[in-house]
């Protein structure tokens, strides 16, 4: 898949619904065959469903690039999970900034999020139906089948995944529907998005394979499976309190293997070092599909869209289209860095502020379609994850500071006799103390990569942490207008119009 960055987007699952209009009783004038491929005439061979995976993998373009099949005409949807935290700012007209009146129902991206979460999911399903049905002999490569459940369990969990962490509450979508009766299903409660996710990825991680051979590396593996399913039983933990969350967490993450730091931290953001040792997963872009160069169509016009990354949000020098203007560094971010600390420069310019995460060596010099892979889960974080889930579950203080001490030892020998960051004291057993240092961590190693909105959400929900105007650093601050409800998004009012079992989130 990633050897060529190319997504073939042929769609073997498309239901084709064929009404024939004909005005005579002649029964033979009705009985013709489509004329195109139908279903049942599709997942007849191995080959279509390696097509039909990849289908589902094509919809994280909706959350990374700046083409989309939810919305209508393509726009980055990034900015709904980017600009929230206290990592980055931009010109001060955006809503997802400073939590103003447009972040409401009517608003555009938000249904394109939701919109292309349950495309995903309903990819998801229709293929994880044709597998539960295939016939032995279809399947001609060894495990593959096995694989192939376990990468599409993976890719509904991250679609829930990310549900839960903009809206909080939105349908589960597990089945392909097959009568009206399911047409409407409700809300989720709780941390029931969650649940399911933690339910799929523990299954996939037991299907998927610990690596891939070249032709297909960026497919997801078990290290991608235990280290989301990690993530998301320290996310479920936190919000609802549960030790026993974050001792599972550790479980997951003891599985890993063969994962390490890279030594110099910009390799994470290096186009030509994709993939590296420290990935986990990583929304695998590639410029355009079969020569297309047309980034706005949808990834649903079959080999043409695109699957670039959008980064053009980061450049000073070619500005924006649809991604929410310039996003430049926070006062707070700029502040969190010794000056010493070697990861600063490949983060932001001291200068003024810009980032440089992701195109310091990309290849596409700004333009929308960029080759750079988005980063979604890498060591680092995980081990961050690990210090947070050993300190919570009632583990060994020096143990979990041990694991913010790798980050930053990482950090410090990217240079020659390197001072910072120094490791922390190991002997410190305040919780609180800890605490904030994890979180002061995961800001300076996570910054600009999509992660800091989810991780300020959580911990407020959850009690570590009390959002207000105050804490967000802008460089309008006075345009701040945060409010608890702003921690659930409003569920759009293209899902409410049809659906009357979906209950809107308060505030909206």
């Amino acid at each position: 898949m990633k050897s060529n960055k190319k997504f073939p987007l042929t769609i073997f699952f498309t239901i084709i619904l064929l009404t024939v209009v004909h005005f005579s009783c002649n029964k033979n004038d009705l009985n013709l065959p489509p004329p195109t491929a139908s279903e049942a005439s599709s997942f007849t061979t191995e080959n279509d469903f390696k097509q039909g995976v990849i289908g589902v993998y094509a919809m994280l373009s909706d959350y990374y690039s700046s083409s989309n099949s939810g919305g209508g005409s393509g726009s980055a949807e990034l900015e709904t999970f980017f600009l929230p935290g206290d990592d980055l700012t931009n010109n001060g007209t955006e809503a997802y900034e400073d939590f103003g009146n447009a972040i409401n129902p009517a608003e555009g991206k938000l249904s394109q999020i939701f919109t292309s979460s349950y495309i995903m999911c309903n990819r998801a399903n229709k293929i994880l139906q044709k597998i539960g049905e295939v016939k032995n002999g279809v399947y001609t490569t060894p495990n593959l089948k096995n694989y192939n459940k376990g990468e599409l369990l993976f890719l509904r969990a991250f679609a829930h995944y990310m549900l839960w962490n903009l809206f909080g509450t939105a349908p589960l979508d597990t089945i392909v529907v097959a009568s009206t009766a399911q047409l409407n299903p409700p809300s989720s409660k709780g941390t029931e998005l969650l649940d399911q996710a933690i339910s799929d990825l523990t299954e996939a991680a037991t299907l998927l394979p610990s690596s891939w051979d070249a032709a297909n590396l960026g497919r997801v593996t078990a290290n991608s499976a235990n280290g989301l399913l990690g993530k998301c039983l320290v996310f479920r933990g936190t919000a609802a309190k549960k030790t026993e969350d974050f001792t599972a967490a550790m479980t997951a993450f003891n599985k890993l293997s063969g994962l390490s730091l890279v030594a110099n931290f910009e390799d994470n953001f290096d186009v030509a070092k994709e993939n590296n040792a420290e990935s986990l997963f990583e929304y695998q872009a590639g410029a355009t599909i079969n020569g297309s160069t047309n980034a706005w169509l949808s990834n649903d016009q079959a080999d043409i869209g695109v699957a670039s990354g959008y980064w053009q949000c980061f450049y000073n020098s070619t500005g924006t289209y649809m991604g929410g203007g310039l996003y430049t560094a926070t006062a707070k971010l700029a502040g969190i860095f010794d000056p010493a600390d070697p990861r600063l420069p490949y983060t932001l310019k001291t200068s003024d502020s810009t980032i440089t995460k992701y195109i310091l060596h990309d290849q596409s010099n700004g333009a929308v379609n960029s080759n750079n892979n988005a980063r979604i889960l890498r060591y680092a974080d995980v081990l961050l994850l690990e210090a947070e889930a050993t300190l919570q579950s009632g583990g060994s203080p020096a143990t979990a500071i041990s694991f913010i001490n790798q980050v930053r030892t990482r950090a410090r020998l990217m240079v020659g006799g390197g001072t910072q960051p120094a490791d922390l004291d190991e002997t410190v057993t305040d919780k609180n103390t800890i605490m904030q240092w994890i979180m002061d961590e995961r800001l300076r190693e996570l910054a600009a990569e999509g992660q800091r909105w989810f991780d300020l959400r959580r911990w407020t929900i959850g009690g570590i942490l009390t959002l207000d105007n105050n804490f967000f650093s802008s460089i309008t601050p006075t345009r701040i207008k945060f409010d608890p409800h702003h921690l659930y998004f409003p569920i759009p009012y293209s899902e409410t119009d049809k659906n009357p079992n979906i209950t809107q989130n308060t505030g909206y």
